[in-house]
């Protein structure tokens, strides 16, 4: 069996610097910070991140209410995301065979503020009468891809991925084999996310979340920087649309990129710190799936969440296989750790970055750290041709992922 070529026809964003594509990229080439001080978080005995980067919600009532009732934000955020993808691909779902389009939208798990809310409505009186049938539809942990499919009406294959903060790529690399396997022609696949104190709390009480910054959040998160103290959570939705070759070439579509290799290993040591030997080996493996060479690499997306360890790790893992000879960023230091959501936007913008042959630096990387050096970050904009990429993405579980993307 020949295994088909899959290709990125379309992408569609909200992140906190706003709805659209064109915010983020906006937002990156001013270099600017999404993270601010969050209002109320300091009613919450125990969270010591008192920053985040939350998206400013506009345009959801354009969601018909019958279809937004079992949406929490990261669903709302994931089709709106999802409509932008669709339009920029050219793809009208009137037109289409709906058995043969799909979603695979990964996240953490269901919506933050709808499981606190449930449980602060329920738990006082321990009465389950005041909930609503919606609230599980919005707390359940495959709500985003739930609530795409029927808000599109798709009716094939909808599957989640949930692996914390490598749920996008999953989800990707998930469509990747749907479709070079032959069993859907075109798929939504990204991830979406939402910020709520518990989530900053669940990285906090494992003392993984920037505290020093609460008093000048613009400075905070610092990939790879002497001064990083950890990660800032962020939240939004990134959408990809992955098409099988011959029939985006048989319809004319513009065509980002070729998804030529996708990895995934465990490290199997430590549920919460990060290992560069599992990471090496995913990469190559990836690598290798691709047919592409160390060498034959043009930039890395790294995951780069500005803990300790995890930066670290990752920056010795890519050295050990590129050397100081490809270029690195990350893009936490603008919006945060978009969690589930990361892996989509941070390509989504790699991608465009690729389309424009721009690369944007790591925002407050200032002093590389000794313990990140011997790889060639990127601290200044630099203008170079990009035809080959890497995104990388590790998650809490020792749970690695890396996509090799061409552009044709």
């Amino acid at each position: 069996m020949s295994l088909k070529r899959v290709v990125i026809t379309g992408i569609g964003m909200v992140s906190p610097f706003g709805n659209g594509v064109p915010a983020l990229m906006k937002g990156l080439e001013e270099g600017r910070s999404a993270v601010r001080f969050m209002e109320g978080w300091d009613e919450y005995n125990g969270l010591h991140s008192l920053v985040g980067a939350p998206v400013d919600m506009q345009g959801e009532m354009s969601i018909p209410r019958q279809k937004r009732r079992s949406m929490g934000r990261m669903s709302i955020f994931a089709a709106q995301a999802a409509d932008e993808a669709l339009a920029d691909a050219g793809i009208t779902l009137a037109n289409e065979d709906l058995w043969r389009v799909g979603c695979v939208v990964g996240s953490t798990m269901g919506s933050a503020k709808s499981i606190n809310d449930v449980f602060e409505t329920m738990l006082p009186d321990k009465d389950l009468s005041k909930l609503n049938s919606t609230m599980f539809f919005q707390c359940m942990s495959h709500t985003a891809t739930v609530n795409v499919a029927q808000y599109l009406g798709l009716n094939g294959t909808v599957m989640a991925a949930s692996a914390a903060c490598a749920s996008a790529l999953h989800a990707i690399g998930i469509g990747y084999d749907l479709i070079r396997l032959g069993r859907q022609d075109v798929l939504l696949c990204g991830g979406a996310e939402e910020l709520h104190p518990t989530v900053t709390g669940s990285f906090d009480i494992l003392f993984a979340t920037s505290t020093k910054f609460n008093d000048n959040p613009q400075k905070t998160p610092r990939p790879f920087d002497r001064d990083r103290d950890g990660l800032v959570c962020g939240e939004g939705s990134g959408i990809l649309v992955l098409e099988e070759y011959e029939r985006a070439i048989s319809r004319n579509a513009t065509i980002y990129a070729e998804v030529t290799g996708f990895s995934t290993t465990a490290s199997g040591v430590h549920v919460s710190q990060s290992n560069k030997e599992s990471m090496i080996t995913c990469i190559r493996q990836a690598l290798g799936e691709s047919g592409v060479k160390p060498e034959d690499v043009d930039y890395i997306n790294a995951h780069a969440t500005a803990t300790l360890q995890g930066d670290q790790e990752e920056a010795e893992a890519i050295r050990d296989i590129f050397g100081a000879s490809v270029p690195v960023s990350c893009l936490k230091g603008n919006i945060g750790h978009t969690l589930g959501a990361a892996g989509a936007i941070e390509l989504a913008a790699t991608l465009k970055m690729m389309e424009t042959g721009v690369i944007y630096p790591t925002h407050n990387l200032e002093n590389v750290s000794q313990d990140c050096e011997g790889i060639q970050h990127v601290m200044q904009p630099i203008k170079k041709q990009v035809n080959t990429v890497l995104k990388n993405g590790f998650a809490f579980g020792g749970i690695n992922a890396a996509l090799v993307c061409k552009k044709l």
